[in-house]
């Protein structure tokens, strides 16, 4: 994984900046799609944006962030082809690549601690899906 894309609202517009600087020192070119400030802006917009990026294959993968995590995770999973897993623990996140294939991580920031941000984070880029029966599972999922 080489590409990813980064979106958030202005309640994780700090988080997303620190976590941005994170990520290139990991290597990874990472397109920021905003949200600029933390400026009252409406959530769906950034994980609509980071969700197409993913499934239109211009990044490998993708991370929403809000307040919670949860409205933005839901925005993201509207894109058709995106799995995007809100997750708040380490375990969280490599259940979600190896199990069900997510390709978005959503994080929330002020309901996650930062350093836990990062450890979450380095799980998710560095765990592979499993495939298998997890990936009868996953075609499942598209209606």
């Amino acid at each position: 994984m080489n590409k990813m894309a980064i979106g958030c609202d202005h309640a994780a517009f700090e988080e997303k900046e620190n976590l941005k600087k994170y990520l290139i020192e990991l290597g990874l070119e990472i397109y920021d799609v905003g949200t600029d400030s933390s400026k009252s802006v409406d959530y769906p917009r950034y994980g609509h944006e980071v969700a197409n990026m993913v499934v239109n294959d211009v990044v490998d993968k993708g991370i929403v962030i809000c307040g919670s995590g949860i409205g933005i995770s839901i925005a993201a999973n509207k894109v058709k082809g995106a799995r995007a897993a809100l997750c708040t623990t380490s375990k969280h996140a490599e259940m979600c690549r190896k199990h069900n294939d997510a390709n978005i991580l959503a994080l929330g920031a002020r309901m996650t601690d930062y350093d836990l941000m990062k450890e979450i984070i380095d799980v998710f880029i560095s765990t592979d899906f499993e495939g298998g029966r997890h990936l009868t599972r996953i075609n499942m999922i598209e209606l």
